[in-house]
């Protein structure tokens, strides 16, 4: 998310006791009056429902209620954290906490280890993919996420005794130190031709753009002299690393961002201040569905100055600034106070969530409403509704099997039994799954229990629910059940025909347990779209020039 730090707050303090508010006199249209007013109706109300409720009630689930039903009214980014919650928002903020530094989740009941972070005590113990907790300390923790989590928490230095359960060895036991996780902004960089090299940035926490600036340097070290910045899926974060990373491809003294809300503190112009690092090497930047905030302003500002072509799909379009405020009793709220404007002066934000429909749902912004601006070489480009790329890429959906045994983990479940079965893996771009491979996870498939629907299994359905409310079921109802029968799928030859991407998901799953996310990530890029179109811009200058001079 966006964010902003002001010079100044004002800070308008209400009196509440539990019997009411400190009233005084003010006009029936004053506004400060009307919220008093409201305020204190609100408070004799928790006071005379907690009092003679018929049963009891927790004053801070009640309140909390409350809280979030109001907030739901303006819009999803401004939020409410309780004491207990400050440390997530400050592991959002800053991409650090303590930890042993892994992902861990809840599967079929068993607190798992999804994935260790590089280089971070859980991985340097030793613990892996698919390992099962047990114990902490040798306390208890099997199928209890939260208390595993907070066990697995807490002041640097200090060491937790793991035990898990890992698949085919039984017990195993670990003794891991607990430390301050600094999670990279830039998880991967690395040539992916002998000209074109890539940095994967995944958020926008402090010194993000020190990682970015590093990983171009050592690219060109390496021989890069074209580069892919790709931040697909990176959700955003602080509103000044947006601003340094956009420094480091264009000059100092450029425009990267405004922005305006309803108090004049809030209306503020955004330059580069530093020097750039390269203002010319060919630039592309991936995009998707869920590049959202800063990252589209980075997207939108090499696109507004010509920069860089911006390949992949529109993104979320979130053109909303937030500012973290401190409440009493430690809590803190989160609140929206101004929207952002690329150079060109759009405003990406999508969502109109101040003009609600009557229904109370929110509707994006109507093409009709949409504004023309240009960038600097006199491209067309629009407001309201993300960062279009100047090359979209048409996501492939995976096949309903597929999808099926994605929703069932069955990938992790089988990686879990299978992995012992896989021979060290020495290059990721010479690991193929073998056919042997494919067919054993077929046949162990077919074991599991797992369901999907076919698009016309799922017209089928909608069908049926609508001869039904209209009663017209029963005149069709042979002809429909005689179509079900036909589109009965057979699991068996719907793997195989979806063998392709299985294959693919196999490679990642197996190079996942052996590289971790960063292998993952170098295991997809011979099946990435997004990447093939950004090589290929690249690699004719004609197409790179025409796309930025808007021909």
């Amino acid at each position: 998310m966006a964010k902003v730090k002001f010079k100044k707050r004002y800070l308008v303090l209400l009196g509440v006791t539990a019997f009411g508010l400190w009233s005084f006199t003010a006009p029936q249209n004053d506004k400060y009056f009307e919220i008093l007013k409201n305020l204190d109706i609100f408070a004799t109300m928790f006071k005379e429902v907690n009092a003679k409720y018929v049963d009891d009630i927790n004053p801070n689930t009640f309140m909390r209620n409350g809280i979030d039903g109001m907030l739901s009214k303006l819009d999803p980014y401004t939020n409410y954290y309780s004491e207990d919650q400050i440390e997530d928002v400050r592991t959002e903020n800053t991409g650090e906490y303590g930890g042993i530094g892994a992902q861990v989740a809840l599967l079929d009941g068993k607190v798992m280890i999804v994935l260790p972070d590089k280089g971070f005590s859980a991985d340097k113990a030793g613990l892996k993919r698919g390992d099962e907790i047990i114990s902490i300390d040798g306390l208890d923790v099997k199928g209890n996420l939260e208390r595993a989590s907070e066990y697995m928490k807490g002041q640097a230095s200090k060491k937790v005794a793991i035990e898990v359960l890992r698949q085919n060895e039984g017990k195993l036991n670990f003794t891991v130190d607990l430390e301050k996780i600094d999670l990279p902004n830039v998880p991967y960089f690395g040539m992916i031709n002998k000209d074109v090299g890539l940095i994967k940035q995944t958020g926008f926490t402090p010194d993000a753009s020190k990682e970015v600036k590093s990983a171009l340097r050592e690219l060109k070290k390496q021989g890069a002299t074209k580069v892919i910045l790709d931040l697909r899926g990176n959700p955003g974060g602080l509103l000044s690393e947006a601003v340094n990373v956009s420094n480091i491809f264009i000059p100092k003294g450029e425009l990267v961002v405004t922005t305006k809300g309803k108090l004049e503190e809030t209306n503020a112009t955004y330059k580069t201040l530093n020097s750039s690092t390269d203002e010319e090497i060919p630039l592309v930047v991936l995009t998707s569905s869920m590049s959202a905030s800063a990252a589209e302003i980075v997207a939108g500002v090499m696109q507004d100055y010509d920069r860089g072509v911006v390949i992949g799909q529109k993104s979320y379009g979130k053109g909303l600034v937030q500012q973290t405020l401190p409440l009493s009793y430690n809590s803190q709220m989160k609140v929206t106070i101004a929207k952002y404007y690329t150079p060109s002066g759009r405003c990406i934000q999508t969502l109109d969530y101040t003009h609600r429909n009557e229904d109370g749902s929110v509707g994006k912004v109507a093409d009709s409403l949409k504004t023309l601006f240009r960038t600097k070489n006199g491209r067309a480009v629009y407001d309201g509704g993300g960062i279009d790329p100047d090359f979209v890429v048409k996501k492939k959906d995976y096949a309903p099997v597929t999808h099926g045994i994605l929703s069932e983990n069955l990938l992790f479940k089988f990686g879990n039994e299978y992995a012992p079965k896989i021979s060290a893996i020495t290059s990721i771009e010479e690991f193929k799954i073998t056919d042997q491979v494919f067919n054993d996870f077929k046949a162990w498939t077919l074991t599991k229990k797992f369901d999907y629907s076919s698009p016309l299994e799922i017209q089928l359905q909608k069908l049926k629910e609508v001869a039904e409310e209209t009663g017209g079921l029963v005149n069709i109802n042979k002809e429909l059940s005689a179509l079900e029968v036909k589109l009965a799928h057979s699991k068996s030859n719907d793997i195989t025909l979806a063998k392709a991407e299985i294959t693919q998901l196999l490679k990642e799953e197996f190079v996942l347990r052996a590289y971790l996310e960063e292998g993952r990530l170098q295991a997809s890029f011979e099946n990435d779209q997004d990447l093939k179109k950004a090589l290929e811009v690249l690699s004719n200058k004609s197409t790179y020039d025409k796309a930025l001079a808007g021909k």
